[in-house]
């Protein structure tokens, strides 16, 4: 059990049976009052993020998260494929809905984390950096730079971020799995 000033970011608990990750948590103390940790919460398997305070008094039942390493194969209109990493015949499709938006940044023969709640697999951890490459980037443009030098580029996976005018194509690019943005180039083509 989690104290209420133990839920902090990156912890999981269960509340109302279900599992859920702390995004933000903030301790503080309203005038004499007892002291409250406001925290945002992630629900695992909806992905609905909801508020919610914990007072002094309260506890949190931890969540029983395992992480299983699979490897992605590939994605159909519907749904992601993937199999076990050392038994490669285990074969297992996931909704696109519970991947989400990180699955953009798949790559075939990637090796990711699989969280599992209950026997059931309810999300994925990509490494927070991966690196990429560029498949498409329009030429920078002498003058361009009013918009904050920035271009849209196509990455070998079919995502389009946001780069800096001296990425070209053919460029490996690092990406921050986070937040879906461009952090540094790795080599230059």
């Amino acid at each position: 059990m989690y104290e209420y000033n133990e839920i902090v970011p990156r912890t999981y608990i269960v509340l109302d049976g279900e599992p859920y990750e702390c995004i933000a948590s903030h301790v503080f103390r309203k005038q004499q009052r007892k002291p409250v940790n406001q925290t945002k919460l992630k629900n695992l398997i909806t992905g609905k993020v909801v508020e919610h305070a914990f007072h002094v008094s309260e506890k949190a039942e931890k969540a029983d998260i395992t992480g299983k390493k699979v490897v992605y194969l590939y994605n159909t209109k519907g749904a992601y494929w993937f199999c076990d990493e050392k038994d490669k015949s285990n074969r297992f499709s996931i909704d696109v809905s519970l991947v989400g938006d990180q699955g953009r940044f798949l790559k075939t023969n990637d090796t990711v984390e699989a969280l599992e709640f209950d026997e059931k697999i309810i999300g994925f951890r990509l490494p927070i950096k991966v690196e990429l490459l560029v498949t498409e980037a329009p030429p920078a443009v002498k003058g361009n730079t009013v918009s904050g030098g920035t271009k849209q580029a196509t990455l070998e996976t079919g995502a389009t971020i946001n780069v800096p005018l001296f990425v070209d194509e053919g460029d490996i690019v690092r990406i921050n799995t986070e937040t879906g943005e461009y952090a540094e180039r790795v080599a230059k083509k």
